[in-house]
């Protein structure tokens, strides 16, 4: 399978805005497993504003965006650093690929960004992608890496998407404000009282939400590309999601 898998920046960090390495080395090494086993991964990574803002020992995440361009700066090199690391601990190599809209809604760049990863998975590296916040502005931002990894699946003709976050899946409404509400296992079809469910801001250090999700998953399920909304604290739930098991929220992607 080829797969895409996005991770927010609420899973890669601690609300300080340090990197959570445990977690992250366990994610790490799964994606290597599932590598092994024979699967191509395609790694959408958040988390260099909040890894900048970490390291730079900010109060909090900047408003501004030159203040996000520089935390960006600082922490896409923390988390290169890592991924490199770590993958290469099981004999991995990651190639960096950062993006901003232009990237995407140019015919000839889009073509360009699409044969550069596929020519990455065919000699074996792990593409890890982020939009390139350190140039990105209000005019050429992509917005959130959901779109963006969902943009991604589709180019590059994934079989499966999975968003890692920071709730276990889609429920009838939030689970944070009420303790009846149900997570909704199987999606076939995204209706208006599906959208009305995702309502909801993200957390203070990421930039989405479930409502980018559900849009994400919209994008997919088009192109036939089944995706999956689950929490990434366990990120051995991967093994699962790939075997087709019920974990979190699935939308069924629509088969042509």
């Amino acid at each position: 399978m080829r797969i895409v898998v996005k991770v927010g920046s609420s899973t890669l960090s601690y609300t300080t805005g340090r990197m959570n390495i445990r977690r992250v080395e366990s994610l790490v090494r799964v994606l290597s497993d599932l590598k092994n086993a024979g699967h191509e991964i395609i790694f959408v990574s958040s988390g260099a504003i909040a890894m900048g803002v970490g390291k730079l020992g900010l109060a909090e995440r900047p408003e501004d965006i030159p203040g996000k361009q520089a935390a960006a700066a600082v922490g896409q090199c923390e988390l290169m650093y890592t991924y490199d690391k770590l993958f290469s601990e099981y004999s991995h190599t990651v190639a960096q690929i950062l993006l901003t809209a232009a990237d995407i809604e140019d015919e000839n760049r889009h073509e360009n960004f699409r044969n550069t990863i596929l020519r990455l998975l065919e000699i074996g590296a792990v593409p890890v992608v982020n939009e390139n916040d350190t140039v990105a502005t209000e005019e050429i931002v992509i917005g959130d890496n959901d779109t963006l990894a969902a943009v991604v699946a589709v180019s590059v003709g994934a079989d499966l998407l999975v968003l890692l976050t920071d709730i276990d899946g889609l429920y009838t409404s939030d689970p944070r404000e009420n303790k009846n509400a149900d997570r909704i296992r199987v999606v076939r079809e995204i209706t208006p009282e599906i959208m009305e469910a995702a309502r909801g801001a993200g957390s203070p250090l990421g930039t989405g939400g479930m409502k980018t999700k559900l849009h994400a998953a919209r994008t997919a399920v088009e192109a036939g590309i089944d995706m999956v909304i689950t929490s990434g604290a366990k990120p051995e739930s991967l093994y699962d999601i790939v075997d087709g098991k019920p974990v979190g929220t699935r939308f069924i992607g629509r088969k042509k």
